[in-house]
């Protein structure tokens, strides 16, 4: 019995399928140049959501004359879906491909509500009276029902708001406005000495850019345990608790365009400790012999002010002390040898003296200078005129 009834079914719908082939759709599909130029966009995108492309892709076909079964089956869908879509086009044309709106439960908080929770997230909390430096959620949700914005909302509902707005109010960054009225010109001047040039001219083959700067306070720090290698499930221990053994200062001058290191160790920072790192680089080939060597620094006490620049020319006439702006010592590239120093040779930082602290930083200079190649500097004089000039719009605004 079951297996009659089953073939009965079958045979059924085989014929219904036969008759729906050979009926002509009473929905006739005729395109527009434009409605067909959006449809294949729609049909090829790989961006769209995928019913976009399946509703597209039943309309383009009904266009080209094929039946509903046909379509239905290239495109893999139920011949019912290809009527459904094929007469909502033909009667409404592209907006009849949108979904319909759908019935649900009614909103709590209306649009109002949201953009005042919104903008109250944006306010300090100082500025409201409150003793806090930052909002949490819950704190928002007591602000919106003290303020009468709401009657009742939970934390929940205030974190889910923010999270799916495009401010983040509880992210914050810190940065300095530049100060230097000549700052522009300042770190224009250095970045062409990074493109091997100098006032409009290109540097020889034997013009040299040095970036030099100090590291202070770095500490010999003697854990009091020693530290625990890693294990599965567990990242390696590092004692907490520490003996200080000192501190020292590391001067370094880092040639940009040769990826090389000269460096010494001195008990703390100061104009002399700098003029004998000078001294070294200066003596040393092929800076000795160089027609001109070119200094980039900071605004340090070590080699800061008009003076700084009368002291190298008078002592090494061939070198040129170029300064930076005041903050910017991120265009400073030993500073990136210096990141390359900490992270890889001193951290975590278990030294038995400064001895030993020196031992390891002179012999990774040495090391590094084995393998080491110019930094991929691509900022340029271009990327400084754009950073000033959206400085210059901030601050309009």
């Amino acid at each position: 019995m079951w297996v009659a009834t089953a073939c009965r079914v079958r045979v059924k719908a085989n014929a219904e399928d036969n008759r729906d082939m050979a009926m002509t759709s009473p929905f006739i599909i005729v395109l527009s140049t434009l409605d067909e130029s959006v449809l294949r966009a729609r049909a090829q995108s790989s961006r769209s959501a995928h019913r976009d492309v399946i509703r597209a892709r039943i309309v383009l076909a009904a266009a080209d004359g094929a039946a509903n079964t046909e379509i239905a089956a290239a495109v893999g869908v139920h011949v019912d879906t290809v009527r459904k879509w094929r007469r909502r086009f033909a009667t409404a044309g592209l907006p009849g491909l949108e979904d319909l709106a759908r019935s649900g439960r009614r909103r709590r908080f209306t649009p109002v509500q949201v953009a005042e929770v919104k903008a109250l997230a944006c306010m300090l909390p100082a500025e409201t009276g409150q003793p806090l430096s930052r909002w949490s959620s819950a704190d928002l949700a007591t602000e919106a029902i003290t303020r009468e914005i709401a009657e009742t909302i939970s934390a929940a509902t205030v974190r889910r708001w923010l999270a799916a707005d495009a401010i983040k109010p509880w992210q914050h960054r810190s940065w300095i406005f530049p100060r230097d009225p000549d700052f522009a010109d300042k770190a224009a001047r250095v970045l062409d000495l990074y493109a091997r040039q100098w006032q409009g001219h290109p540097l020889g083959p034997d013009d040299y850019v040095i970036s030099a700067d100090e590291k202070s306070q770095l500490q010999a720090l003697r854990r009091r345990h020693q530290g625990q290698p890693p294990r599965p499930g567990r990242t390696r221990r590092v004692e907490f608790e520490y003996r200080r053994g000192g501190t020292l200062a590391y001067f370094a001058a880092y040639d940009v365009h040769q990826a090389r290191v000269l460096g010494q160790i001195a008990p703390k920072t100061g104009i002399e400790p700098f003029e004998k790192l000078v001294a070294h680089v200066m003596t040393t080939e092929p800076y000795a012999s160089a027609r001109r060597v070119f200094w980039v620094v900071d605004n340090g006490s070590s080699h800061n002010g008009a003076r700084s620049i009368d002291r190298m020319q008078t002592a090494w006439p061939t070198a040129t002390l170029v300064h930076l702006p005041i903050h910017a010592s991120w265009l400073n590239q030993v500073e990136i040898y210096f990141s390359i120093l900490q992270r890889k040779a001193i951290s975590p930082n278990n030294f038995a003296d400064l001895t030993q602290l020196s031992e390891r930083i002179l012999r990774f200079q040495d090391r590094y200078n084995t393998t080491a190649t110019p930094f991929d500097w691509t900022y340029t004089r271009d990327d400084l005129n754009t950073f000033l000039h959206r400085l210059d719009l901030n601050d309009a605004a």
